[in-house]
């Protein structure tokens, strides 16, 4: 993903809810993150220990508690939004991008409530959870329409790259992303809309 694109996920996870572990403790299943591997020059030990990843607990109308990581987005929205075809703007007022951004379908994204401008971090969500996007929302939005069960779609436009900028600022460019976000937005709700309108239509004419 780069400056300009749109993310359409198929699963969102909260990745902001941690158990700090003390210093020395052991591994256990499931992922941390160990800070003593990112000592500098060399990897090694770091009296901040380590972070272990934690599952949110999801309550549904007239369902027992479960613990999740992973939220998926409506099947059903999910796939409108993969027929969609949408031309996306490759300029704002002060900079054009050298190719014109896309729409991509089927990634995973995160969410943490931080900004993220930390390229080995940003490394880090990829390698352990395959995540291709992060933000502050969408995972929190997708958990309050599950519980109750309301249809939930997600569009993120990419407004820079979490530390890993190559060699333009993103600075000028996170209108690009608001804006491309908006007009996939747009369209599946005008398509939507078609098809409710054309299942009424069939309706009463049976």
């Amino acid at each position: 993903m780069s400056f300009g694109d749109v993310s359409v996920p198929k699963f969102v996870a909260y990745t902001g809810a941690w158990t700090w572990k003390k210093f020395k403790s052991s591994k256990e299943s499931g992922t941390e993150l160990r800070f003593g591997e990112y000592n500098v020059p060399n990897g090694g030990e770091n009296l901040l220990g380590a972070l272990k990843f934690r599952n949110e607990e999801l309550y549904s109308v007239g369902k027992p508690m479960k613990e999740v990581f992973w939220l998926p987005v409506d099947s059903a929205w999910f796939k409108i939004a993969e027929e969609l075809k949408v031309e996306l703007e490759r300029c704002n007022d002060t900079f054009c991008l050298p190719t014109t951004p896309e729409v991509v379908c089927g990634l995973k994204g995160s969410s943490a409530d931080m900004f993220l401008d930390n390229a080995e971090y940003r490394k880090f969500l990829f390698r352990e959870f395959g995540v291709s996007t992060v933000d502050e929302e969408s995972a929190a939005v997708v958990m309050t329409t599950t519980s109750p069960g309301v249809p939930v779609i997600v569009f993120r436009g990419i407004s820079d790259l979490a530390g890993g900028e190559p060699t333009w600022s993103s600075t000028s460019l996170m209108n690009l992303a608001s804006i491309n976000a908006l007009k996939v937005a747009v369209e599946f709700i005008a398509t939507v809309g078609k098809q409710k309108s054309t299942t009424l239509a069939q309706s009463a004419n049976n």
